[in-house]
């Protein structure tokens, strides 16, 4: 009697197994290219997110490939475009939206939306973050890492100086008169502190906006056609930045690097810094003293570029990928990993149902400095993207660049600045 109940088991066991080879099979296999660009363990936790996804959701695998800077990325991305091997998902930089569309490289969502909760989860999104992922009607990337740029201080350094570690500076004028006191020098007049600490390399043009939003002007217009460079209030902001250095003596002269500007201020050699919100978790684990973080102090008004990455999912792909990508983008922006992603990270959680999640408010009810970032979206505006946008970013760059290393005036740095870049969108006029 056992060897036909064996004979049995065994062809069941076959069956059960060629079962699950089939359905191994059949799983549709993503590649998700992720750039890393801000200090962190955030490879560990993009892993962790992607094997997440795919326990609970068995039929789709997700391959995370490790494409370096956002500027690494993006490059990697054309390249495999043109060549036919693009990856089925990315995140990019919001800004490199016209660089895709023009490169026929991507699809908007709302081609790949199909019921009423899948059109309802699209609305469900800061609109401050929307505005560099929609163009001609139609949404291109949905907001997964995204910032603004906010101010660190040193509360030890500021009592030290005289002043009162829970107020930062408010204004322009105040960033000034805080700088001066807080900016330390040795007995041979040597700099060991800087008062203030801007970065001007890697994304410099994303700073110069927080000067030229707070200044009452942007730097493009909607279509991604136009630039306005050398406006007046444009080299105003250019001005006051580079008085910082030159004539107010409370910032490090000539180009300051992005990378090293939070080891900076954990070494105290600065007592203010700018950088992104998504530095947060960073300095909150490295910082070896009671720092605070604010709104950038206001010009004219208060304000901030927004920044970071979207989602984008690719042309070159199966109906059944696209699907599938979709299903892992929903299943990575849920107001649950969107709280999560926010507190591994430091990036805005990008819908205000993530701020309503348990997880969340236990968190800031601990360490409110989150909610900073998530309140200046009040007063944000567009990161800088037009068509070119490489081309177009590198000039101004270029720019920023020569009149902080006081190779240009501000005045003829902009107006170069302009000229190039208008030579560069004529096409698109």
């Amino acid at each position: 009697m056992s060897k036909p109940f064996s004979a049995l088991t065994r062809i069941a066991t076959g069956l059960m197994l060629a079962a699950s080879l089939t359905a191994t099979a059949a799983a549709t296999e993503l590649t998700f290219f992720y750039p890393i660009a801000v200090g962190g363990p955030i490879t560990k936790v993009i892993d962790d997110m992607a094997a997440a996804s795919e326990k609970e959701n068995p039929g789709i695998r997700v391959k995370p490939v490790y494409s370096g800077s956002y500027q690494d990325t993006i490059t990697k991305v054309v390249t495999a475009v043109k060549g036919g091997d693009a990856p089925h998902v990315s995140v990019l930089l919001s800004t490199d939206m016209y660089t895709l569309i023009d490169e026929d490289a991507v699809v908007p969502f709302d081609d790949l939306v199909k019921s009423a909760d899948d059109k309802a989860w699209m609305k469900s999104f800061y609109p401050g973050f929307m505005q560099n992922s929609q163009t001609g009607g139609k949404t291109w990337g949905i907001p997964f890492q995204r910032s603004t740029v906010v101010m660190y201080w040193n509360k030890e350094l500021f009592a030290q100086a005289g002043l009162d570690p829970e107020r930062p500076p408010k204004n322009w004028k105040e960033l000034i008169e805080y700088g001066k006191k807080l900016t330390k020098r040795d007995a041979t007049g040597k700099v060991t502190t800087w008062g203030v600490q801007v970065p001007s390399s890697g994304f410099p043009y994303w700073l110069f906006q927080t000067f030229t939003t707070q200044n009452g002007i942007e730097l493009m217009n909607a279509a991604g056609n136009e630039t306005y460079f050398d406006k007046p209030q444009a080299v105003e902001a250019m001005q006051y930045w580079v008085d910082l250095s030159r004539k107010h003596g409370i910032h490090p002269p000539g180009v300051v690097e992005w990378g090293t500007t939070p080891k900076d201020f954990f070494e105290r050699k600065a007592a203010i810094i700018y950088t992104t919100t998504g530095n947060l978790t960073n300095i909150r684990a490295n910082a070896g003293f009671n720092f605070g973080v604010a709104m950038l102090p206001a010009g004219k008004h208060p304000g901030s570029p927004t920044g970071g990455g979207n989602f984008h999912i690719f042309k070159r792909s199966t109906p059944e990928e696209r699907a599938a990508a979709l299903k892992f983008v929903r299943w990575m922006t849920t107001p649950q990993r969107a709280a999560e992603w926010s507190i591994a990270t430091g990036y805005v959680a990008v819908s205000p149902e993530a701020w309503k999640t348990d997880t969340m408010k236990k968190y800031v009810a601990d360490f409110p400095a989150p909610m900073v970032a998530r309140d200046q979206l009040e007063y944000a505006v567009a990161e800088l993207s037009t068509h070119e946008n490489q081309r177009v970013t590198k000039a101004l760059n270029d720019g920023l660049q020569a009149a902080l290393n006081g190779t240009k005036t501000p005045e003829q740095a902009m107006r170069d600045a302009q000229r190039e870049a208008q030579r560069i969108l004529r096409p698109y006029r």
